[in-house]
């Protein structure tokens, strides 16, 4: 989908290659582009020419500049073209803005130089079929020196046409590849960029996938296309630049709950960075989705971080299938443990001798996983995760996602994945699955429209838990939910409660990733708090906040 996007910027008409030489504000300075070197910034060339090195003077730049964008702006595209280090590309893409982007009358204004980058205004006329707006945007290019010959020019680079270009995108003006949306929360509740801004992506990708499924019609637009990504997952959506003629929007009903939309925002503002996630256990269907900032990446549902120690509940449940464990068991957590000639040792070197499983699992302790990786199979953690709780499968939730990575790791590695390191990789839409598919019995893949608009295939677990399984699992989330490292931040939370706290660490930073799962009844939720501490006094709240509030 795309959204229009308002810029204050000059009026005027906008658009390209066979452009009027009009309004266009030349720099400071001589005409001439010839450049003097100095000896001290010189080095011969293989005929014994003088080769200019060094930085650029502030005359290379303007001069350099100006040429490029007078060539531009008179519509000579091959001499504007060559003065950059990659005429090729340059020159189609200045032809695209006139046949694609349907831009004409373009008028360049150039702006004061910042060292070796210019920034410039474009404006130009788009005329297509007879409709007709006039559009204005800002952008730069930076000058740089050629280090064969020693003559300045221009860094190719997609932005220099237009600032929302990226490798591939391309500016195209016509009918609208999707109709606009209106999209409804469950209950028929509207959900506008306005009024939830952490959606603006979403809104955006739902459109793109489901706006001509709508009943609603496309109309004519300047919009970015989006160069088709390698992972699904990191698939940006179309974006509106200028309607020239609106469109008729349609209904599109999705499983948000606006009431916890709300909510979810509320609970992540005003950090530096977190992201949340809800689903709907019984079901999959996703409740909610916040990230801080608000706009940008999706961490939520694009991000890949290590889990830590959220992925217990994974490991948990792979121990217990397999007979390795159960919650009343003696299951002590060592204060250290080697693998594979690697030396694990607990948080401030703690230690539960005596201890059972359910007791190590409320406490989080390591090492009392990382004790096992002797007696598993390498791959034994990624079965589990992805036949039981459906990480890895290929997910079709109606918007991009990237739906875990657990991969197959052996020695040190596969142990630190035990606890959510190592290879190991989720967001919160992964992590509030596992929650969510301990509260059911089963993995439900989450999805956010109904898979009956579109008649995909919702991806399936191969297999469930076994009975006793499930029941000691749901018995240690509950009991680290009461009186475990979850206890604080599930005080009075009402109802069938289950939570796992998990504090991921990264190399170079600080403080580790706040992690924090947790269920209630039929709701179940996480977030990430990057780079803030321990998860139960960091994410926790987080969650909580969507607990209560559903």
């Amino acid at each position: 989908m795309r959204r229009e996007v308002k810029y204050g910027l000059i009026g005027g008409s906008v658009a390209l290659v066979a452009g009027v030489v009009g309004g266009f504000t030349l720099f400071g300075g001589s005409d001439e582009s010839s450049q003097e070197v100095s000896s001290a910034d010189a080095k011969s060339g293989e005929d014994g020419t003088k080769v200019a090195t060094g930085p650029l003077s502030a005359k290379e730049v303007q001069t350099t500049s100006r040429e490029f964008l007078t060539a531009w702006q008179s519509g000579d595209t091959a001499k504007a073209a060559g003065l950059t280090d990659d005429p090729e590309k340059c020159k189609s893409a200045l032809a695209a803005l006139g046949k694609q982007a349907r831009f004409s009358k373009v008028t360049l204004t150039p702006g004061t130089p910042a060292g070796d980058k210019v920034p410039y205004t474009v404006a130009a006329q788009i005329d297509y079929k007879g409709t007709k707006a006039a559009y204005s945007y800002r952008t730069s290019a930076t000058v740089q020196r050629e280090k064969a010959t020693g003559k300045p020019q221009i860094a190719w680079k997609p932005a220099m046409m237009h600032p929302g270009l990226a490798k591939g995108d391309e500016l195209r003006t016509g009918e609208a590849e999707a109709p606009p949306i209106k999209a409804v929360d469950r209950k028929g509740a509207p959900l506008t960029p306005e009024a939830h801004p952490a959606l603006a992506g979403v809104l955006d990708s739902l459109r793109d996938k489901y706006g001509d499924k709508t009943d609603g019609k496309p109309g004519v637009e300047l919009f970015i296309h989006r160069a088709k990504a390698a992972k699904p997952a990191d698939q940006l959506p179309e974006k509106t630049l200028k309607v020239l003629s609106k469109g008729t929007p349609g209904t599109l009903k999705t499983t948000l709950d606006a009431g916890m939309q709300s909510a979810a925002e509320r609970a992540v503002k005003g950090k530096k960075s977190a992201s949340v996630a809800a689903v709907k256990p019984s079901t999959g269907e996703i409740l909610a989705l916040a990230n801080s900032p608000e706009k940008g990446f999706n961490l939520a549902t694009q991000g890949s971080l290590a889990p830590g120690s959220t992925m217990k509940v994974v490991t948990a449940a792979m121990l217990m299938d397999k007979g390795m464990t159960s919650p009343g068991k003696s299951h002590p957590c060592p204060k250290y443990v080697t693998v594979a000639g690697w030396k694990f040792q607990n948080l401030n070197k703690s230690e539960i001798k005596h201890g059972t499983f359910a007791q190590s699992f409320a406490a989080s302790c390591n090492n009392a996983f990382i004790s096992q990786a002797e007696h598993l199979k390498d791959d034994d953690l990624t079965k589990e995760a992805r036949d039981v709780f459906g990480i890895g499968l290929n997910w079709q939730t109606g918007i991009p996602t990237f739906d875990g990575a657990v991969p197959v790791q052996s020695d040190a590695q596969m142990a630190a994945s035990l606890i959510g390191q190592g290879g190991v990789r989720m967001n919160p839409l992964n992590v509030a699955t596992l929650s969510a598919t301990v509260r059911a019995g089963s993995f439900h893949q989450p999805y956010i429209v109904s898979p009956d608009l579109d008649h995909r295939t919702l991806a399936k677990a191969p297999r469930t838990m076994k009975p006793s399984t499930l029941s000691g699992l749901r018995s240690l989330m509950k009991l680290t939910a009461t009186s475990g490292t979850a206890a604080e931040a599930m005080s009075g939370v009402s109802g069938d409660i289950g939570a796992k706290t998990g504090s991921a660490e990264v190399d170079g930073q600080k403080k580790p990733n706040a992690w924090f799962t947790a269920y209630r009844n039929d709701l179940a939720a996480a977030a990430v708090v990057p780079a803030s501490g321990h998860g139960g006094s960091n994410a926790g709240p987080v969650v909580r906040a969507l607990l209560t509030a559903g």
